[in-house]
């Protein structure tokens, strides 16, 4: 049935449909005998091929939507479409299907399995439902690409912070996903390991056409996108390149202020 609703969408749309769509996306919660709104009419568009930062302060409501856009929460209303799909009103084995063909997750505590090597970790979502070839090729292939052909048999514990982030990175493009969404996945780790992820994100985005959306409340890793969306008390009250939405301005404050504080610890 999922099956069938994309090949129907890709037909009428000559494949051309967005990766990802949010329509008027709206989501609240019971407090008591009222409700509290999280977020407000969200919109947006992200076409094939982008890398896009979703910035926030807490409580902004970026997790939130985080969440309906992965097809883990559902909006009190609106519609969101993944690749020309309407996820909105599927059920959770619908989900499940999507979240398996068209959507790749990258985690800030990297969420590997610590008793499997790097390569088998990669090879687990291609064990869940219909994916063509070898598991273990594609898997091997997924990391060279990242870097990691050399660390095929290394587990989790063998190997440094922004490595094991680099095999999340590939797992999460072993289905060849619409969309690989990533949440804060430099959140744990050091300035040098932060700055070699999202190099690596870019020049994947390049090599493969794949679209990247980071999760992040760091301007300085905003600004390593092409495109920031801002959020705020539920809405987007920004969206365009960097420059446009203040983010480069911020995160080179935000370099200048650490640089002064390990110049004055040195």
């Amino acid at each position: 049935m999922v099956a069938a609703s994309i090949n129907k969408v890709q037909r009428q749309s000559g494949g051309t449909a967005a990766a990802l769509e949010a329509r008027e996306i709206t989501r609240s919660l019971p407090l008591g005998k009222e409700r509290i709104d999280i977020l407000h009419g969200i919109n947006f568009r992200i076409e094939r091929g982008e890398f896009v930062a979703l910035i926030g302060p807490s409580g902004s409501g970026k997790s939130t939507v985080l969440g309906i856009i992965a097809g883990l929460d559902s909006p009190t209303d609106g519609r969101v479409l993944v690749d020309g799909v309407d996820i909105t009103a599927m059920s959770e084995a619908q989900l499940a299907t999507i979240r398996n063909q068209k959507i790749g997750m990258i985690f800030q505590a990297f969420n590997l399995i610590p008793t499997l090597t790097a390569q088998e970790n990669v090879e687990v979502p291609l064990y869940v439902g219909k994916h063509e070839g070898s598991p273990a090729d594609r898997a091997r292939e997924v990391l060279e690409l990242v870097g990691l052909g050399h660390r095929l048999d290394h587990r989790p514990n063998q190997l440094s912070g922004g490595e094991q982030q680099r095999v999340a990175i590939a797992r999460a493009l072993a289905t060849n996903p619409a969309i690989v969404i990533a949440d804060e996945p430099t959140g744990n780790l050091d300035a040098k390991n932060s700055a070699n992820v999202l190099n690596l994100i870019r020049e994947l985005r390049e090599r493969t056409g794949t679209t990247f959306i980071i999760a992040t409340h760091d301007p300085s890793v905003a600004a390593a996108a092409e495109r920031v969306i801002r959020l705020y008390d539920g809405r987007v009250v920004g969206d365009g390149t960097p420059e446009e939405v203040g983010i480069s301005e911020a995160a080179a404050a935000e370099k200048a202020a650490a640089g002064m504080v390990v110049s004055r610890g040195s």
